[in-house]
């Protein structure tokens, strides 16, 4: 184990893009061999490679670049997909209305009735039944 800490030292190692290099050959080679089409099992050797490439490379400032430019587009679509399942999950418990002014979305109890929601943000008014 002591020789494989010295051979890392000075790499890079698995950061965000790496792993996410891992889960697209992983979900491409499973998808290939559920469908039968080797082709496609072949097609997800290059982002493994890819993933080894930047797991065991020392140009630490490209791999840091090149992980940044991935998290710029990443962390938006994974915002998205984690409010959603907050949403999803509070379902029972609160309802859901957007602001007609500003689209703010806005979270209220269910079963109060009718009652006047104020948009924190621009402080437009409306009325809604939860």
């Amino acid at each position: 184990m002591k020789w494989f800490k010295s051979f890392m030292e000075d790499r890079t190692g698995v950061d965000h893009l790496s792993l996410a290099l891992l889960i697209v050959s992983l979900i491409i080679s499973l998808i290939g061999n559920l469908l039968g089409w080797s082709w496609l099992a072949w097609f997800s050797l290059i982002p493994l490679v890819l993933f080894y490439f930047r797991s065991f490379s020392k140009n630490k400032l490209k791999r840091h670049q090149e992980n940044v430019l991935f998290l710029k587009y990443w962390y938006p679509i994974q915002t998205k997909w984690v409010n959603q399942y907050r949403m999803f999950k509070a379902k029972r418990q609160y309802r859901y209305f957007k602001c007609k002014e500003c689209g703010q979305s806005l979270r209220v109890p269910r079963k109060k009735g009718k009652i006047e929601i104020t948009c924190p943000k621009c402080r437009h008014t409306f009325i809604k039944k939860t």
